[in-house]
């Protein structure tokens, strides 16, 4: 295939430092992990990470990649707050700016459509006023005068999404339970890669799942790259369900600098397949 395919490395490559980055997924689900590797791994600084945020968060900060973070949570579901996330937290190592999950999905509405910003009555009577002072709030034009934030517009420069398959146009389709606002991210920023588990020909998009199933439009995406597993150690069904047995090694290993470090020499110190081949030659010693 050619058209908008491209490899990880062409794709990070094409980033600068400095940059808002939005990431797709939700928590410890689909999250575009082989290119949040290889992030990791390059010279890239200063990111502004746009993230419904679970391990992508995580490795950034442990990274040194992110000054400044914008997000509604950063968990690993089953393991509730991502341990290097809150690490960076204690230490005021990164920026914070928190909103409630439905002031974030306005957020990502109203750059996806072009608009400074969008009504909501999310977040009137919690604490996100209280600590975010910058934000705003309008009242209804109409008879009932009624008060709403108003969540500025989550423009990014460039968005990274995982879906389970995409054509070499860019076209991507989810076949897991829910599409975690992957379009949104697509839409709300000024460029969009989609890594995927399997690339398919366009004819082939629909033996799997419904037209609606087709997320993300080629008219949004500028490249595609086929990471088979490349949601990893994040569930990404029905081609995988999260590695829960990972994820534990995984925070385990982040509450201490030294197994963090053996860690990432093992798992991180090669590109993508060297991190697969590690991930299989655990799982072969541990017997699973």
């Amino acid at each position: 295939m050619s058209g908008k395919t491209m490899t990880i490395e062409q794709v990070v490559a094409s980033l600068d430092s400095g940059m808002t980055v939005g990431i797709g997924g939700w928590g410890s689900r689909r999250k575009p992990m082989a290119l949040v590797r290889a992030i990791c791994a390059s010279g890239l600084t200063d990111l502004t990470i746009v993230s419904y945020g679970g391990p992508d968060v995580g490795l950034l900060c442990a990274a040194g990649k992110v000054r400044r973070l914008v997000t509604a949570f950063v968990t690993l579901d089953s393991i509730p707050l991502e341990p290097h996330f809150r690490r960076a937290r204690q230490e005021a190592g990164i920026e914070l700016t928190e909103y409630d999950e439905g002031m974030f999905m306005f957020g990502l509405y109203a750059a996806a459509h072009r608009l400074p910003f969008l009504p909501t009555p999310a977040g009137l009577g919690s604490d996100v006023l209280r600590v975010d002072p910058g934000l705003r709030t309008v009242r209804s034009p109409y008879g009932d005068g009624e008060e709403l934030v108003a969540v500025p517009a989550l423009r990014m420069d460039v968005a990274l999404v995982h879906l389970n398959r995409a054509d070499a146009r860019g076209n991507a389709q989810y076949l897991g339970p829910d599409p975690y606002m992957d379009d949104l991210f697509a839409k709300a920023a000024d460029r969009a890669y989609v890594s995927c588990e399997r690339l398919v020909d366009t004819a082939d998009l629909l033996k799997e799942g419904p037209p609606q199933s087709l997320l993300i439009s080629r008219a949004h995406v500028t490249g595609v790259v086929e990471t088979p597993n490349g949601a990893h150690f994040t569930a990404c069904e029905p081609d995988h369900e999260r590695d829960e047995a990972f994820q534990r090694l995984y925070a385990a290993a982040a509450a201490d600098p030294r197994e963090w470090e053996a860690f990432r020499e093992r798992f991180l110190s090669g590109d993508e397949a060297a991190y697969q081949d590690a991930v299989r030659a655990w799982r072969e010693e541990a017997g699973r």
